[in-house]
C-alpha cells in the first residue's frame, strides 16, 4: 500500500508541491535561505524513496561515483547562485525595456519561463550530439552507469554554463525579474531530481508530455544510434518537432545499457571528468 502511494504521489509531489513551496517562499519575501532548504530537502527525499520504491535496485549501489556527484553539484549549484545574484547587474548592461509580463501571477511567470527556456536548453541539448566539441563535454554527463536522481545535477561546469545561456538569455533580453529567475533554478533542480530518479513512479500518458525518468532513460542508452533520442529537459515539445521522441513501454533499461559505449575507460574522478574533454 505504502509503495503503491510513493508511486502515485512522487511525480506531483516534486513537480507542484517542490514549486508551490518555493513559490510560497518567494511570494511572501521570506529567506532566500529557505530555497536552500527546499532544494536539500528534496535531494534528501530522492534518496529515502528510490530505495523504497526503486526501478532497479542496482542504480542504488555507490560505484565509487558519489563523491563525484556531490562535487558536481556543489559546483554547478554554485555557479547557477553566482548567475542569479548577477541578473540586476546582466539587466544594466543589456540597457534593453522590459517586456516581461511583471504583472501576471508569479506561477504563471515561472510557467512562462520554464516553457521558454525549455526550448533553448533542449536545442543546446540537442546540438551536444551533433558537434564534436559540445559532445566532449556533454559526455561527462553521459558516462554515468547508473540512473538516480542526484547524478541528474552532474554535469561538466562548462556544459552547464552552455545550456544555461541557451535557456535563459532570452528571459534575461525580455527582462525576467530576478525573483522568476530563482523560482526558475529551484523548478530545473528539482525537475532533474525526477528525469533521473530510480523511484519507479507512476506517469500515465504524462510522460508524452513531460520529460520525466521513463523517457529520458533512452537518452541515456549507450549506443549513440539509440540513444539519440529525448532532448528535452521539462517537456518533449521540442523533441516532437525536431523528430526525437522515443518511449518503448515493453523495455527494461539497466546498467549495462547506459553510459558510453565506446569509452567503457571513460574516468570517474570529478577532476579527472574536468580535464578529460580538452583531452586529443
Amino acid at each position: 500500500m505504502l509503495k503503491n502511494f510513493v508511486r502515485l504521489i512522487y511525480l506531483p509531489l516534486f513537480l507542484i508541491g517542490g514549486n508551490a513551496l518555493a513559490l510560497h517562499i518567494v511570494g511572501n519575501d521570506l529567506s532566500r535561505a529557505w530555497l536552500f532548504a527546499l532544494v536539500g530537502g528534496f535531494i534528501f527525499l530522492a534518496f529515502c524513496l528510490e530505495r523504497l520504491v526503486p526501478y532497479d535496485t542496482a542504480f542504488n549501489i555507490d560505484q565509487g561515483d558519489t563523491l563525484r556527484d556531490w562535487s558536481h553539484f556543489l559546483v554547478n549549484e554554485s555557479m547557477a547562485v553566482i548567475g542569479i545574484l548577477s541578473v540586476p547587474f546582466t539587466a544594466t548592461l543589456l540597457a534593453i525595456p522590459s517586456v516581461w509580463p511583471v504583472g501576471w501571477a508569479l506561477w504563471q511567470q515561472l510557467l512562462l519561463a520554464i516553457l521558454i527556456a525549455d526550448i533553448g536548453i533542449t536545442l543546446a541539448h540537442f546540438a551536444s550530439h551533433r558537434f564534436a566539441f559540445l559532445w566532449r563535454l556533454h559526455a561527462v554527463h553521459h558516462s554515468v552507469k547508473r540512473m538516480y536522481g542526484f547524478n541528474g545535477l552532474m554535469k561538466h561546469p562548462l556544459h552547464q554554463l552552455i545550456e544555461t545561456l541557451a535557456g535563459t538569455t532570452p528571459l534575461l533580453l525580455l527582462g525576467v525579474p530576478q525573483d522568476v529567475l530563482s523560482l526558475f533554478v529551484v523548478a530545473v533542480l528539482l525537475q532533474l531530481l525526477l528525469q533521473h530518479s530510480n523511484v519507479a513512479y507512476f506517469t500515465g500518458p504524462l510522460k508524452y508530455i513531460l520529460a520525466v525518468n521513463v523517457v529520458h532513460r533512452f537518452h541515456h542508452i549507450g549506443n549513440a544510434k539509440e540513444g539519440d533520442v529525448n532532448f528535452g529537459l521539462f517537456t518533449n515539445l521540442t523533441d516532437r518537432m525536431l523528430g526525437t521522441v522515443f518511449f518503448d513501454p515493453n523495455r527494461k533499461i539497466g546498467s549495462a545499457d547506459i553510459g558510453i559505449e565506446d569509452r567503457p575507460d571513460y574516468p570517474k574522478e570529478y577532476l579527472k571528468q574536468l580535464v578529460e574533454p580538452f583531452r586529443s
